[in-house]
Parts: structure tokens; C-alpha cells; sequence
């Protein structure tokens, strides 16, 4: 199950781009970091390994919108009621740009689009791609979202130059990526002071000391492996390459879903209640069993108790059954299918009706002519079932057979 997150590399893009990336075992904790070119990165494998893509926060701008009604989610109808929308807030062509809308959104309610430029976001995965590690899924380094949260990085400047510090302000209302200096801290929106700070390493004693706050210590692979965990996926509209592809997505997404921490006690429970399943049909098929070897050998001990002549049982009912017709054979009684039975069965709910026809054939009783309903037949079975023997109309014919013919 691990767990390979890429961070895509902003500025030009050509055959020598370098990615950073972190290894997960587990999806909850780092095991190795590095940087190399795409060809280099490391393999993950194993049942529910994935790769995910991590768009830095400086890629990405905010939109927050009404989604129109009647509009359904990955349509492109949907494509174009964003550019509609979007058309004034936007500095680009909508259509050199990418959108994606934020999970669990509905139509008639607001959502949060992330908007990325497309040239951009496709050559980078095109890159994954040929290399054998396309992403499953694409999320932000940062979303907008609760509780507000101040993020201090390090990260290049506009156009992937050398990297400075920024701050990140995370809020209900947006995103706000800042120089971390002085003079830019008048453009932060109102905070209050139990916000959390998270800073890394290299850059947690200048927030700290501009911010006048305690910095939470943070290296970017932690922030990238918590944004790795959330329902986000920018791969939307036409990075959705084909509906095989989105059944794949869905299916990394609720694996990565299922495997996360807040998914922990859920699993430690499922695994309780196959071992108790587990348990519970073992003991039921013990005890089954136990009960079946007891009846078969109540069976045996009654063919050997009543029968002493038989030494070996290998199949006790049909043992028992040869046996008692050799005794009835020997003594002369006749059997419960036999014509005198069955006539001697009948006689006593026959009426005065005299039958037209009789046949016998060695396994039933075939009567024409008492004039029987389906109401007579219904009273007389309990006494016929008394003696073993079943009785049936056929049309105009009154049939008697033994229990257990055919």
C-alpha cells in the first residue's frame, strides 16, 4: 500500500525536469525523499500502491461560484458554464486554462474551482506519463477549507526562479499566498490569535519572529502526504482520459479513502467482525457435526441392537431396510405397499360407493369409480398418513402408494 507523492514542477517544462518526491509506506508516514528526473522516480507496488500528484499551491487560483442547475458533474456542459462564470475573474483565456470543482460539490450550491493554466498541467503529465508513473489522482498542495491556517514555505517565485519564503493564508473565504515580509502582512485577512501556525524547518524562526506567534514545525512531505488524504482530485474534464480511467480513479480514491487513519477504528472493526464470523461458523459446523455422527450413530446402534446378524454397517438405513423386508418376507406380514394394505387401509373411508375399476401394479393402488372430491381426499389423508401410505386424485381416479414410492 504505498504510496508515491510527486510534487509538479512549475516554470517551463521540457525533457530535463527534475520532480521532487516522497515515498509513503503506509500513507501515513515518510520513509524516503528525493529529486530526479521522471524516469528516475521510484516504482511503488503492492495491492492499493499509487501515485499522486501534488500541484503546488502557486500553480493554482481560487474561484468560489453558484453551481447552475440542471448541470451535471464532468459534463461538458459543465466546462462551459465555468468559463461563463469565471470569464470576468480571470486574467487568461478560459480556454487555455484547466478547472476542477471541489468533491462532494451540488449542483445549486456554491463550490470552490481550482483553476490551473492546461499547456502547463498536461506537458507535466505527459512527462509522468511516459515514464510509467501517471498519476492516479492530481491534488492540491493546499485548499481552501476550515479551520484557518497560516503556512509558512519556502517556494520558487512566479515562473519557477529561486525560492524565497511565502505565507500561505488558508481560510473559509480563499487562499492568500504572500511574500513573508513585513510590508505584505497588511494584505492578510483578519485571524484569530489561536490560529495555527505551521512553518518549515528553514523558514519557522522568520515567521515566528514576523509574525509574533509559535510556528508548529512542518517539512513540505508531511504538508504533501496530509493533502495526499483529502477527497480532492484536480483531474478533471479532459485529463479524464477514458471511463476505464475514471473506474481506476475511483477505485485508487476509496482505496486511499479506506486506508487512511480516520478509517483505522472502521478496519480494526471489520476485522473483528470477520474473525468473530470466522469463529462463529466453526463452532456451528463443530457442533453440526458432532450432532450428525450422533444421529448416525444412533441409527447404526438401532440396526445392530434389533438386527444382531449384521457384523458390518456400511449403510445403516439401507441395511435396515433389506433387513426388516427379509423379516416381513419370513413372517408373512404383508408390506405398506402391498394390495391387502392398502386395501385394508382404504375400506374403512371407502362409503358404500362401489368402485367401477381396480389396478394393482406392485407400487400403487389405482381406484375408478368411488366418486371422490378434493374435500374427501382432504379428510381422509391424516388417517391414510397414519398408516404410511400417500393418496392423490388423478382426475376421476383415486391413487394409494406407500410412503417413500415413487
Amino acid at each position: 500500500m504505498s504510496t508515491l507523492l510527486v510534487l509538479l514542477p512549475t516554470g517551463p517544462v521540457s525533457g530535463a525536469l527534475e520532480f521532487t518526491y516522497i515515498v509513503s509506506p503506509d500513507g501515513r508516514s515518510l520513509a524516503t525523499s528525493g529529486r530526479g528526473p521522471a524516469t528516475l522516480l521510484p516504482q511503488v507496488g503492492g495491492p492499493g500502491g499509487e501515485v499522486v500528484g501534488v500541484v503546488p499551491a502557486e500553480a493554482l487560483s481560487w474561484h468560489r461560484i453558484d453551481w447552475p442547475r440542471g448541470v451535471a458533474a464532468g459534463t461538458p456542459r459543465l466546462r462551459a458554464a465555468l468559463e461563463g462564470l469565471l470569464e470576468e475573474q480571470l486574467l487568461d483565456d478560459p480556454d487555455a486554462l484547466h478547472f476542477a470543482v471541489e468533491p462532494g460539490a451540488r449542483p445549486g450550491a456554491p463550490a470552490w474551482v481550482a483553476v490551473c493554466d492546461r499547456a502547463w498541467i498536461k506537458s507535466v503529465l505527459h512527462i509522468l506519463e511516459a515514464a510509467g508513473r501517471a498519476p492516479h489522482r492530481l491534488v492540491p498542495e493546499v485548499a481552501p477549507g476550515s479551520p484557518p491556517l497560516l503556512l509558512a514555505v519556502q517556494g520558487p517565485e512566479p515562473g519557477g526562479a529561486d525560492t524565497r519564503p511565502w505565507l500561505i493564508a488558508r481560510g473559509t473565504s480563499g487562499l492568500v499566498r504572500l511574500p513573508l515580509e513585513a510590508p505584505a502582512l497588511e494584505l492578510l485577512p483578519q485571524l484569530d490569535e489561536d490560529t495555527l501556525l505551521l512553518a518549515e524547518p528553514a523558514v519557522s524562526a522568520q515567521a515566528e519572529a514576523l509574525l509574533q506567534r509559535h510556528a508548529v514545525l512542518q517539512p513540505a512531505g508531511q504538508r504533501w502526504l496530509q493533502a495526499s488524504q483529502s477527497r480532492w482530485d484536480l483531474a478533471q474534464f479532459d485529463l479524464l482520459r477514458s471511463g476505464r480511467t475514471r473506474l481506476l480513479k475511483a477505485v485508487a480514491s476509496a482505496f486511499t479513502l479506506l486506508r487512511s487513519p480516520a478509517w483505522r477504528p472502521a478496519r480494526w472493526a471489520a476485522v473483528g467482525v470477520l474473525l468473530a464470523h470466522l469463529v462463529g461458523l466453526n463452532a456451528w459446523a463443530w457442533a453440526e457435526r458432532r450432532a450428525l455422527e450422533a444421529r448416525r450413530g444412533a441409527i447404526q446402534d438401532t440396526l445392530t441392537r434389533n438386527f444382531p446378524q449384521v457384523k458390518v454397517v456400511i449403510d445403516a438405513p439401507l441395511q435396515m431396510a433389506r433387513e426388516v423386508a427379509a423379516l416381513r418376507q419370513a413372517t408373512g406380514a404383508p408390506a405398506p405397499g402391498d394390495l391387502e394394505a392398502l386395501l385394508g387401509a382404504l375400506a374403512p373411508l371407502a362409503g358404500d360407493q362401489p368402485a367401477r375399476e381396480i389396478r394393482y401394479d406392485n407400487q400403487s393402488l389405482r381406484l375408478r369409480g368411488l366418486g371422490w372430491t378434493a374435500t374427501q381426499l382432504q379428510a381422509a389423508t391424516p388417517a391414510l398418513q397414519s398408516q404410511g401410505i400417500r393418496a392423490t386424485l388423478d382426475g376421476e381416479t383415486l391413487v394409494l402408494r406407500a410412503e417413500g414410492t415413487p
